[in-house]
C-alpha cells in the first residue's frame, strides 16, 4: 500500500489527463512570455521565460489550471532576472512568479475542465502582440481563436502607448480615460448598462474573435474538451 500512495501523486505530478500547452515566437524580435495562475492554481514555468525568434516551449498544465498567458517585448535583465520590459512588464523581474503584466497587453486566457475547458484572448487590458490560440485533438466545439493585426499601427486616438514616437500598445478606453462607461464600473457595471463604444468596436473590427470590452463574452468565450493548446505570438 505504501508503493502505491507514492505511484499516484507521482502520476498527477506527471500530468495525466493535463492539458499541454506549446508557445510558440513567430515574432522577429525576442520576447518573454510571461503566465499568471489563476487563484490556488501551481505556476508554470515560475512565471515567465525567453523565447527566442522561432523557438517554442512546451508546458504541461495539471487538470483544472487555469490562468492567463500574454507577451512581453523590449525587455532587458541582468543575471539575477531584473530588469524591466516596454510592455507587460510583471514588476520587473524575469520570472513573474503571480504578478500580472501592465496594461496594455494582449491575453491568452484559459479555465481547464470546468467541466470543459474554456478559453479566449482578451483584450480587455488593451493590446500589446499579437496572439493566437489552436486547440488539437480535442473534442467539442473546438476553434482557433487569434488577434493578429498589428493594433499598434491601427489604435485608435488617444490610446497610444508610445515610446520615442513609435506605438508600442494601445490601450483600453478604461485605462486611458478611467470612466465608468468604458470600465463597466458603477451605475454601468452589468451587461445592460456597460454597452460597446466607439473604442471597443474598433477592436472588435480589428479581431472579433477577441473580447472587445469586460461583456464581450457572447462571441468572445470558446470552449473545447481535452484538448492540447499552440499559444502563438505574432
Amino acid at each position: 500500500m505504501e508503493f502505491l500512495f507514492v505511484i499516484l501523486p507521482l502520476c498527477f505530478f506527471l500530468g495525466i489527463d493535463a492539458a499541454v500547452f506549446t508557445l510558440e515566437n513567430k515574432c522577429n524580435d525576442i520576447i518573454w512570455p510571461g503566465i499568471q495562475p489563476g487563484a490556488g492554481r501551481p505556476q508554470l514555468m515560475n512565471g515567465g521565460f525567453q523565447l527566442k525568434p522561432g523557438e517554442t516551449v512546451t508546458i504541461n498544465a495539471p487538470t483544472g489550471w487555469s490562468g492567463r498567458f500574454w507577451g512581453r517585448r523590449g525587455c532587458s535583465f541582468d543575471v539575477s532576472g531584473k530588469g524591466t520590459c516596454q510592455t507587460g512588464d510583471c514588476g520587473g523581474v524575469l520570472e513573474c512568479a503571480g504578478a500580472g503584466g501592465v496594461p496594455p497587453a494582449t491575453l491568452a486566457e484559459f479555465t481547464l475542465d470546468s467541466p470543459l475547458d474554456f478559453y479566449d484572448v482578451s483584450l480587455v487590458d488593451g493590446y500589446n502582440i499579437p496572439i493566437s490560440i489552436a486547440p488539437s485533438g480535442g473534442s467539442s466545439t473546438c476553434q482557433t481563436v487569434k488577434c493578429l493585426t498589428d493594433l499598434n499601427q491601427h489604435c485608435p486616438d488617444g490610446l497610444e502607448m508610445k515610446k520615442n514616437d513609435t506605438v508600442i500598445g494601445c490601450k483600453s478606453a478604461c485605462l486611458a480615460f478611467n470612466k465608468p462607461e468604458y470600465c463597466c464600473t458603477g451605475v454601468y457595471s452589468t451587461p445592460k448598462t456597460c454597452k460597446p463604444t466607439v473604442y471597443s468596436k474598433a477592436f472588435k473590427l480589428a479581431c472579433p474573435l477577441a473580447y472587445s470590452y469586460a461583456y464581450d463574452d457572447g462571441s468572445s468565450t470558446f470552449t473545447c474538451q481535452k484538448a492540447n493548446y499552440s499559444i502563438g505570438f505574432c
